[in-house]
């Protein structure tokens, strides 16, 4: 186990943290910080590891939102308790739609999606996505500015715009707190219930991977997921308390100029890339 890939490790935890609840596309992230500095892993174990690190980004909302989301916390009264099952009812509702698409398609995903080209098109697509929803709200007042106003109804659609976020590059917080802010939620309430969709989610891709993987895991192997899922989780906490303190004050247009150069950028580096591979093969 060389010092070398142990700092790769750190890094890939940080820019998991980073960029799981920004609205910027964890995964797409991984996937291209990988290609540069590349995990001296197996193919095989990098596809599992870039899902499985996030649970050290879910442990950390399940640590700032511990109390307001545990509905057998004996400091809440019994309508406390049921305000609380309610939300998670709701939360299962919208993992519904992903939870099954994810299952049918996630080989057929790995084999065809995970690549630049994909990548930075879903981050040019949806950045622009955010500008033009940002500016059809402008002037806008949204409908539902507290939780418990977030119906089933508009629960389930939030699920549906998850499933687009099964597309790497397309940002699985990125997608429902854009779908949300389309079905009148506030910034605020968008992106808390994106936090609470991702934790189900979460869960189950990570449990789905692992299973797919084997569990068999050299020592190296084990020090690299705990390591990378321990960084994500401190760098997620910071993470979260910084969206939550951005949409009291701002919009989201910032993240959507971002993906449009970052995807741009891509773009250019995947065909280059490819044209270089194309040109060398021919030599």
């Amino acid at each position: 186990m060389r010092i070398i890939e142990i700092l790769k490790v750190i890094v890939l935890g940080m820019v998991e943290g980073f960029t799981e609840w920004l609205p910027i596309s964890s995964t797409g992230h991984l996937i291209l910080i990988n290609k540069l500095i590349q995990l001296d892993v197996s193919p095989e174990f990098m596809e599992m590891f870039r899902v499985v690190i996030q649970l050290g980004a879910i442990l950390a909302v399940v640590l700032l939102y511990f109390d307001r989301l545990n509905p057998l916390s004996r400091s809440k009264r019994g309508d406390q308790r049921r305000v609380a099952l309610i939300l998670w009812s709701k939360i299962i509702v919208a993992c519904v739609p992903a939870a099954i698409l994810g299952k049918l398609l996630d080989d057929w995903m790995d084999a065809h999606l995970y690549n630049g080209l994909v990548v930075s098109l879903m981050l040019i697509l949806y950045g622009v996505f955010f500008i033009l929803v940002e500016n059809r709200n402008r002037k806008t007042e949204p409908q539902i500015t507290k939780m418990w106003q977030l119906n089933y109804q508009t629960a389930l659609y939030i699920g549906m715009f998850q499933v687009l976020a099964l597309i790497p590059g397309t940002s699985r917080s990125g997608v429902t707190i854009l779908g949300a802010v389309l079905l009148g939620c506030s910034r605020a309430i968008a992106a808390e219930f994106s936090f609470f969709v991702g934790i189900p989610i979460m869960f189950g891709a990570s449990l789905l991977k692992l299973a797919k993987f084997g569990f068999h895991f050299s020592n190296a192997e084990i020090v690299y997921l705990v390591l990378g899922m321990l960084v994500a989780f401190l760098v997620s906490v910071y993470s979260i308390r910084f969206l939550m303190s951005w949409v009291k004050k701002n919009d989201f247009k910032v993240f959507g100029y971002y993906r449009i150069v970052l995807g741009v950028i891509v773009l250019i580096w995947y065909i280059m890339s490819t044209l270089m591979g194309r040109s060398m093969g021919a030599a």
